[in-house]
């Protein structure tokens, strides 16, 4: 349970309307968070770095809140954020490397610029499978040099999921009201399923790319994630450009006469448990007046099939973080040649589970103008986009499609 239990469990909405009520200060929920960290974080190892400033910074939103300036839903929350998104304070941006464990970025990323306006209070930075998990595919989800095994709250043996998995672990455990993870293919919605909490990989472009340490600008989003639905959007509307209120699509009725299409194979038949929490959901969509059509997207299984993906992911990664690492100051690294050569120097500390192949497939990459990257990249988009989602909403004539 740890401290606090009361408090912890609320969702970020709830809390919310606590300090508008004067029943709790930005001070104490911090303190808690805190305590809660402090208490419990020495086994689970979700957050990387804590805020030297979390506590001023709460006394700051709490005389803000008492002259009458009140930023938004958001003000005086408990926030972290993974450690590939740039804070331009004290703390580190690391991606979990020791490799740049040199100096602090020089500014916020544009979605931590957003919520400091909407008044949320960073307390610190959250553990991830090293790199976002692209230095090998023999990863362990959660694993980084700098952070160690991020481990799952509710059974410390079982798998948090990743990349993002430090922040799907501290909002599990009630480590702060608002959590922030990035996703490429699944880094966001993977430990948010293994943790039993609520994620979001908004659409590409949604919420700035800008201060993030990338894989691949055609697949890169960072997203709330959150104990409840409520809070994921009511975080959405703040870190996405323009801010909109995405908390309207959660009205009464919001559902009714909408067609959702039903995506089966090749999604399921893995889990039996799985596929039975996919049929509850289901019905829990129909009983909210939802119209269910059973459709396939046509490319899916060629796409699931082929190496497209991977080879648009190397491609990028080199390309991108290149770039991010030419704007880093006071680091030891200054290209991903540069991180893999410290990585075999330091291989004691940062390879001693698994290696860093995809890093150095992505080395011998030759730029985006090569043939192999344009036409994978071409085939991914036909059979995710064109022949896949976009055929099946416009076919159907669906609001949207679900997967377990």
């Amino acid at each position: 349970m740890g401290p606090h239990p009361e408090l912890a469990e609320l969702s970020a909405a709830d809390l919310s309307r606590l300090l508008a009520r004067g029943e709790v200060t930005s001070v104490e929920l911090v303190e808690m968070s805190l305590a809660r960290i402090a208490a419990l974080d020495e086994k689970t190892r979700a957050v990387i770095e804590i805020n030297p400033d979390a506590v001023e910074l709460a006394r700051r939103s709490d005389r803000e809140r008492r002259r009458g300036h009140v930023r938004g839903v958001l003000h005086g929350l408990p926030a972290l954020v993974k450690d590939n998104i740039d804070t331009g304070d004290r703390m580190l941006t690391t991606a979990g490397s020791l490799a740049m464990t040199g100096a602090s970025a020089s500014r916020d990323a544009p979605l931590v610029t957003n919520l400091r306006r909407a008044g949320a209070v960073l307390i610190g930075k959250t553990n991830l499978s090293e790199w976002a998990n692209a230095r090998s595919v023999r990863s362990s989800s959660g694993w980084s040099g700098r952070g160690r095994q991020t481990r799952n709250p509710h059974a410390l043996d079982r798998s948090p999921g990743g990349s993002s998995s430090g922040s799907g672990v501290a909002a599990a455990a009630g480590y702060a009201a608002i959590t922030i993870g990035t996703e490429t293919d699944g880094s966001i919605v993977s430990p948010s399923s293994k943790n039993g909490i609520v994620g979001m990989k908004p659409g590409i472009g949604v919420v700035s790319q800008g201060g993030i340490i990338p894989i691949a600008a055609s697949q890169d989003s960072a997203g709330p994630m959150t104990r409840t639905v409520e809070d994921a959007a009511m975080v959405l509307a703040v870190i996405a450009r323009p801010r909109t209120d995405h908390r309207i699509g959660l009205r009464k009725g919001a559902l009714r006469g909408r067609r959702i299409g039903v995506l089966r194979d090749p999604f399921t038949g893995y889990s039996e448990h799985t596929d039975a929490c996919y049929e509850e959901a289901l019905a829990a969509l129909k009983d909210c007046g939802a119209a269910l059509i059973e459709v396939e997207l046509a490319g899916a299984k060629e796409l699931r099939e082929s190496q497209v993906e991977r080879t648009v992911l190397r491609y990028e990664l080199k390309d991108g973080l290149n770039r991010y690492l030419r704007g880093r100051r006071g680091l030891a690294v200054h290209t991903l040649a540069d991180v893999i050569r410290w990585n075999r120097r330091h291989a004691a500390d940062e390879m001693p589970y698994f290696r860093q192949e995809v890093f150095e497939q992505a080395q011998k990459t030759r730029g985006l103008n090569v043939r192999e990257y344009r036409e994978d990249r071409q085939k991914a988009l036909r059979l995710a986009r064109t022949e896949g989602i976009d055929q099946a909403l416009r076919k159907h004539r669906l609001a949207a499609v679900v997967a377990p």
